[in-house]
């Protein structure tokens, strides 16, 4: 049953059978309670109290009251309103001291923390006695301060003797220092009037302290899908903090929560001797093969003063382990298109961690099997093409599973050059082809001497001579493979009669005693080269050389003289002959009385004959010094029948010039020079 004043002017009586709201005739002082603190301090169960006096309800009553119909309860308890009415109405004669607190204050730990007491009543604040206490963990109260119109004491030997003040000048403020834990207790307001009588609030102190960042470790081996029970995951662990932390674990954005024999999340609480708490929790779950990639964490949540907060930690995997479904096989290299002779790798995977398996690759045309899951073949052939099959067999559940693969490998083969006759008349034309099996698309060109000379399968050759001979390669290419190629060769005879190259008519001066001759022929069949003198004899036995366009011949020849030598060349078809004249170049000297004459011919002079030449060229100093003596007698008249007057005259107008003549073999005019350089007139000859 709940009595209480409504807008100061109204009583309002609830009970469990109905309500009535009855105005009253006198309104209550100013200074009293607001109605929600008079709905407090009237709820009863069976009466109720004033400082003026009770009124009593009675358990019959109320249960009578109870069970009764509104209307019919009404009548029965109209007594008792008439006792409530008579009671409010007097009430207005006598005054009374109202506390007002806050059900709870919270502060951080090692902060200060004030409670504020609020009260009315008639009398001042002079007039007035404060006493703050607080409950202990027995529920006794334990006074730590008092305060009347003489004098303010804080309580000395208790807890709070050196960490509390109050402040009095407005509201009752009790501020406390350095909150400890143990401060986490009910303290209570006590006013006291003279005239007014007594009330005391009561306000708990809530103290909190953050946690120290949480930690998280994931267990470090792999777990199997194939576990019969939840298998440990990690765990996570916060400490020191006040109140209790949570912790939550998630599986992405997923909060995880116990679910028997697939879900366990076991807690563990420990306070520490500073009185805070650790928490640790460890996760157990059984995985599934999904799991590979989920990241775990874990979501701290914590009471602070005003609400609460929170923070996580780092993210975890775990390693799992779980049977193959499914097998792959593919070529690792090389990439792309497979050709003759590379080398080829094969490889073989299940889609199960780890690869517990047991591979099998085989190759289904021939039944080949080789018992690995990675197979290398070197130098493959088209032979090796074929469908790839690869068997993978659990070892826990001995199950087989496969997947099969084609590989194709492409093939060039060797080029075939076919050609009528690969001998050909000059000015005749000569046809031939190229082919070459293969798996893609060719291309083929045709080259003599490294140039390209045409392109396509078919090669013609018109009119051909002399330079038409020779060898011609035929390559075939496939463009969509790079460095798959192949070859043929054709070698082409040009039939004719021999060619010598070079002048008919060579002409050759030596020093030597021996000089060598070269003679270079084509022609088809192969000419056969001789060497003949002018008597027609033969002058050389050295075997001569087939060439790609006939044949050559060299031959050392003896010079002792001037001679002539032919080099003849002669097939089936005709002869040709080339002359070489040789002059053999000689040294002479011609001796005067009067003059000294020197002929030379000037001719590459060979290295081995250089002392004889040194030696002929003193000769001929020694005769120009001898001569030089007898025309310098002439003169003075010594020989000759010259005078010797004559002489001395002759001499001093002459300056004793001394003349030498220079005479090559084709002048027959001899010049004189004076020993200055001067040429001389006639007269003075």
């Amino acid at each position: 049953m709940h009595v209480c004043l409504s807008d100061w002017s109204r009583l309002w009586f609830s009970y469990s059978g109905g309500s009535l709201s009855l105005p009253l005739l006198h309104h209550l002082p100013p200074h009293a309670a607001p109605p929600c603190r008079f709905l407090a301090l009237l709820r009863v169960s069976d009466s109720f109290s004033s400082s003026s006096g009770s009124v009593r309800l009675t358990s019959a009553q109320l249960g009578h009251l109870q069970h009764r119909p509104p209307a019919m309860a009404l009548r029965d308890t109209g007594s008792l309103l008439v006792g409530l009415l008579l009671l409010f109405h007097t009430w207005g004669a006598w005054a009374e001291v109202v506390v007002s607190m806050e059900d709870r204050v919270e502060v951080s730990l090692r902060e200060t923390a004030q409670i504020t007491c609020m009260f009315t009543s008639d009398d001042g604040i002079g007039g007035m006695t404060i006493q703050w206490s607080y409950v202990t963990r027995s529920g006794e109260n334990q006074r730590i301060y008092h305060q009347d119109s003489l004098m303010t004491n804080v309580e000395p030997g208790t807890p709070y003797t050196d960490r509390i003040s109050v402040n009095s000048t407005g509201d009752i403020v009790l501020s406390i220092r350095n909150v400890q834990l143990e401060d986490e207790v009910e303290f209570v307001c006590l006013v006291t009037s003279l005239t007014d009588g007594s009330a005391e609030g009561r306000t708990k102190l809530l103290v909190f302290e953050a946690p120290n960042l949480p930690t998280i470790e994931g267990v470090q081996t792999g777990i199997s899908v194939n576990e019969d029970h939840p298998s440990v995951i990690g765990s996570c662990e916060v400490k020191n903090g006040y109140p209790k932390p949570n912790i939550t674990w998630y599986k992405g954005n997923t909060p995880l929560r116990s679910i028997p024999d697939v879900v366990n999340v076991v807690s563990s609480i420990t306070t520490e001797s500073s009185g805070l708490y650790s928490v640790k929790s460890e996760l157990r779950m059984k995985v599934e093969k999904e799991d590979k990639d989920a990241q775990f964490y874990c979501e701290v949540t914590y009471f602070v003063p005003g609400g609460m907060s929170m923070t996580e930690t780092s993210l975890i995997n775990i390693t799992v382990y779980y049977p193959s479904t499914a097998v792959n096989i593919w070529v690792e290299s090389p990439k792309g298109q497979i050709k003759e002779g590379d080398t080829i790798e094969l490889h073989c995977s299940g889609n199960g961690n780890p690869q517990t398996a047991i591979f099998t690759i085989r190759h289904l045309l021939d039944d080949t099997t080789w018992e690995t899951n990675m197979l290398v073949l070197e130098n493959v052939t088209r032979q090796n093409s074929g469908v790839y099959e690869c068997i993978s067999m659990d070892m826990d559940t001995v199950e087989e599973i496969s997947q099969n693969t084609s590989l194709f490998v492409h093939y060039l083969g060797r080029a075939t050059v076919i050609s009528e006759k690969n001998e050909v008349y000059q000015g005749e034309d000569l046809n031939a082809t190229c082919n070459a099996v293969a798996s893609l698309p060719t291309e083929t060109a045709w080259l003599k001497d490294d140039k390209v000379i045409a392109k396509g399968h078919i090669l013609t050759l018109q009119d051909t001579t002399f330079d038409t001979a020779g060898t011609y390669v035929c390559k075939v290419t496939v463009p969509d493979i790079e460095g798959m190629e192949t070859s043929g060769t054709l070698r082409v005879y040009v039939q004719g009669p021999p060619e010598i190259m070079g002048e008919d008519f060579k002409e050759i001066g030596t020093f030597d005693s021996t000089v060598d001759l070269s003679c270079n022929v084509r022609g088809f069949p192969v000419p056969k080269i001789t060497w003949t003198n002018t008597d027609g004899k033969d002058i050389s036995t050295s075997p001569q050389t087939v060439t790609e366009e006939g044949a050559e011949s060299v031959v050392s020849v003896k010079v002792t003289s001037n001679m002539i030598v032919f080099c003849n060349a002669s097939n089936e078809y005709g002869a040709d002959a080339v002359t070489f004249s040789i002059k053999a170049i000689t040294h002479t000297t011609t001796t005067a009385t009067t003059t000294t004459t020197i002929s030379t011919t000037v001719s590459l002079v060979p290295e081995g004959n250089g002392v004889i030449i040194a030696v002929i060229i003193i000769c001929i100093l020694l005769l120009a010094i001898l001569g030089s003596v007898l025309y310098f007698l002439y003169k003075k008249g010594k020989i000759c029948g010259r005078s010797g007057k004559q002489d001395l005259t002759k001499e001093k107008s002459n300056k004793d010039n001394i003349v030498v003549e220079m005479k090559s073999d084709n002048t027959e005019e001899a010049i004189l020079l004076g020993v200055n350089g001067e040429k001389q007139p006639p007269n003075d000859q």
